[in-house]
C-alpha cells in the first residue's frame, strides 16, 4: 500500500485514476493479472483439444494387419484413423535382428559366436527380465539351457539323444547365474562354450513392442497375437473386453487342431501359454520326448501339466513365467504364485487320463 500526502491526494483526485490500467508485456506490474486470463483459456484450449482428438479416435476404425515373423504367424487390432502396419513390421524386425538365433547378424547370434559381447537395448532388457523370472522360479526359467535343447532334438533339431554322461557334460554349460550384463551393456559368460536362447521369451517380447508402438501413436483399444502370445488393451470392435481361447492340450504334434478349452474376457493385460502336446516327438520304442527340458536335471519334464497360461502385466513376463511353469509342476508352481500376485494361470492337467483345470483367473 502506498501513502500520499495532501497535496498529492488532492492532484491524484482531479485527474480521476481508472480502477484498472490495462497492462503490456512491457509494464512490470505483476504477472498475476496476466495469469488471470491466460491460464483459464489455456486450460480450455488444451481440453478442447484432448476432447476433439478423443472424439475422433472414439470414432476411428479398427485396422486389422497379419504377417509372418518368428517362424510364426501375427495377427493385430487396432483402433486407429490410419494403418500402422508398416511402423509394426519395422518394430518386428527389429525384435528378429537383436534377438533371433537364426539370424547370423543378430545380436545374440554375435555374442553366441564369440564375435561380441555388447547387447542392444532390446536384448538387455530381455537378459535382465530373464534373470528376474530365473531367480524367481528357482532356475526352471534359465536362457542358458540351449546345449541340452539342441541335444535331445530340438532347437536346431538335429535329432539326437544323448546318453546321460552327454547330458552330464551339458550341463556344465547351463546355468544363468554364470552369465553377467555390465554397467556397460555387455555381457559376459564364465565359459564361452555356453549359448544363450531368447525363443522362450522372444515372442512375449515382440508383442510388448508392438503393444508399445500402438501405445506411442496413441492407440487405447488394440490386441496383439503373435503365435499365440497376446497382449489386449481397451475394448475390441463390439465395445467389449477382448475374448481369448486357451486351446485344449490334445496330442497335435501337426498343430492341427483348434479345439479350445476355454475362452476368457481380458482387457489392459497379456497371455501366454506353454504346452508339451504340440512340440514332442516319439522314439523308436514308443517313447515320448517333450521340448521342455528341466535345466537343473537336464532331462525333458515328467509332471502332470499338459498346458500352463500365464496372465500378466507383459506378455514377455506371461511368456517367461508359463515356461517356467511347465518345468516346475503344479506344486513348485503353486509356491512361486504365491509371491506373486500380478500373476494368473490358468493350468490344465493331466489326472488318470482326463483333464483337470486348476485355475486363478479372475
Amino acid at each position: 500500500m502506498e501513502v500520499y500526502d495532501d497535496e498529492e491526494s488532492e492532484n491524484t483526485d482531479s485527474k480521476k485514476r481508472p480502477d484498472f490500467q490495462p497492462l503490456t508485456p512491457e509494464d512490470k506490474a505483476p504477472k498475476s493479472q496476466w495469469r488471470n486470463w491466460h491460464l483459464p483459456v489455456l486450460v480450455l484450449f488444451i481440453l478442447a483439444t484432448f476432447l476433439i482428438i478423443n472424439r475422433r479416435n472414439s470414432n476411428a476404425p479398427y485396422q486389422h494387419n497379419e504377417g509372418a515373423v518368428f517362424g510364426t504367424f501375427y495377427h493385430i487390432t487396432y483402433q486407429w484413423n490410419k494403418d500402422l502396419h508398416e511402423d509394426i513390421k519395422a518394430a518386428l524386425q527389429e525384435v528378429d535382428q537383436s534377438l533371433s538365433m537364426f539370424n547370423p547378424e543378430s545380436t545374440l547370434s554375435r555374442i553366441n559366436s564369440g564375435t561380441s559381447e555388447q547387447t542392444d537395448s532390446l536384448l538387455n532388457s530381455v537378459v535382465r527380465l530373464s534373470l528376474l523370472t530365473s531367480e524367481a522360479t528357482g532356475g526352471a526359467f534359465d536362457i542358458t539351457v540351449a546345449p541340452l535343447v539342441n541335444a535331445w532334438g530340438f532347437g536346431f533339431k538335429n535329432g539326437t539323444q544323448p546318453d546321460s554322461s552327454a547330458v552330464d557334460s551339458l550341463r556344465q554349460l547351463v546355468g544363468y547365474e554364470h552369465i553377467h550384463l555390465t554397467e556397460d551393456s555387455r555381457l559376459l559368460r564364465d565359459d564361452p562354450r555356453m549359448i544363450l536362447d531368447c525363443s522362450a521369451v522372444a515372442k512375449g517380447y515382440g508383442v510388448d513392442q508392438v503393444a508399445r508402438l500402438l501405445r506411442s501413436h496413441g492407440v487405447e483399444n488394440y490386441m496383439v497375437e503373435i503365435g499365440g502370445e497376446v497382449c489386449v488393451a481397451g475394448n475390441n470392435p463390439k465395445q467389449d473386453k477382448w475374448h481369448v481361447g486357451i486351446n485344449s492340450p490334445k496330442d497335435d504334434a501337426d498343430a492341427q487342431s483348434n479345439e479350445l478349452d476355454t475362452i476368457v474376457g481380458l482387457t489392459d493385460c497379456a497371455l501366454a501359454t506353454s504346452g508339451n502336446y504340440r512340440n514332442y516327438y516319439t522314439t523308436a520304442d514308443g517313447r515320448r520326448v517333450a521340448h521342455t527340458i528341466d535345466p537343473a536335471t537336464g532331462y525333458p519334464v515328467q509332471h502332470n501339466i499338459l498346458s500352463a497360461t500365464v496372465v500378466a502385466p507383459t506378455c514377455a513376463e506371461a511368456d517367461a513365467f508359463a515356461t517356467a511353469f511347465m518345468v516346475m509342476g503344479l506344486q513348485r508352481a503353486q509356491e512361486v504364485l504365491t509371491h506373486h500376485p500380478e500373476l494368473q494361470v490358468y493350468f490344465i492337467c493331466d489326472s488318470l487320463g482326463k483333464n483337470n483345470v486348476y485355475s486363478t483367473l479372475k
